[in-house]
């Protein structure tokens, strides 16, 4: 079963992390790291994976990490988490099976500034099981359109995010376009991948310089007389069908994260002006974001 990623959790494991060395270090964790907080083991374990994945962390574990109840089962001692449990979503407190170790870890380049982002405002201890995961404003713009949209590949994001763009600043007048584009000077992810090192002005702008000329020199492909345009459906089917859509991925949804992630990044009146450039249906998915 999937958990929720809490800024408290993920605060508390990345600071303690950052307080107890440099490099790769062993790091115990103990019930007095988490006061108050109302957090099973296997979400414990859940957020060290999701920090290790998505590489905030480095760490080393022994062991299988996704045990199943074949494994022999073990206890863990009440008042110490030391790292050494299992994996697994069925049985979030008790016996758990094939305990594992957490033998060091290292906080990355990337972990550190999200770090930095959740000290300036600290999240609280959550006093009940929150609905959603981690703030979107703490995460890099092409992770928070993964987290709201399903994607599971960060380049799926980003592509699809370009696309996304493009059929906007097709709307758009290219004096519209550049009002937003000048708004986006904002790193697309924080990653040492060159592939992925973009501002989000590189996605809007499009990363294709032919693409990118094109969309200087055509006038905005919006519905007038007999002219089709770009209408709502059109629109839905140039994102489904121009990048490359994941099977099992909802263009509709994909829409609303970059929608989403993008408002975060424009003031009222970009924000404002683009709701009139878009199709009816469009626009209020952009309104709702």
């Amino acid at each position: 079963m999937p958990i929720t990623i809490r800024q408290d959790i993920t605060y508390t494991l990345l600071k303690k992390i950052n307080e107890t060395g440099r490099g790769m270090h062993e790091v115990h964790f103990h019930q007095a790291d988490f006061p108050g907080h109302q957090i099973t083991i296997a979400e414990f374990l859940g957020h060290l994976d999701y920090l290790n994945q998505n590489h905030y962390i480095n760490a080393e574990f022994t062991g299988n990490a996704y045990a199943t109840q074949e494994d022999v089962p073990d206890l863990i001692h009440p008042q110490e988490i030391d790292l050494r449990i299992a994996n697994t979503y069925g049985a979030p407190d008790g016996p758990l099976p094939h305990l594992i170790t957490f033998k060091q870890a290292e906080m990355t380049e990337k972990g550190q500034k999200l770090l930095e982002k959740l000290e300036v405002n600290q999240p609280q201890v959550a006093e009940t099981k929150p609905s959603v995961a981690i703030a979107d404003k703490n995460l890099p713009f092409l992770e928070k359109i993964m987290a709201k949209s399903g994607l599971t590949d960060i380049f799926d994001a980003r592509d699809l995010t370009e696309v996304v763009f493009r059929v906007m600043r097709d709307l758009m007048t290219t004096e519209a376009a550049d009002r937003v584009e000048a708004e986006l000077h904002e790193a697309a992810e924080i990653t040492k991948d060159k592939s992925l090192q973009l501002e989000i002005a590189d996605l809007w702008h499009d990363t294709n310089p032919i693409v990118a000329f094109l969309s200087r020199v055509r006038p905005p492909l919006q519905p007038t007389g007999i002219f089709r345009g770009i209408d709502s459906d059109l629109f839905l089917f140039r994102v489904a069908n121009e990048g490359g859509m994941p099977p099992n991925t909802d263009a509709e949804q994909v829409i609303k994260a970059v929608f989403s992630a993008t408002k975060d990044e424009l003031s009222p009146e970009r924000i404002q002006e683009i709701s009139t450039w878009l199709p009816e249906r469009i626009r209020q998915f952009w309104e709702e974001a």
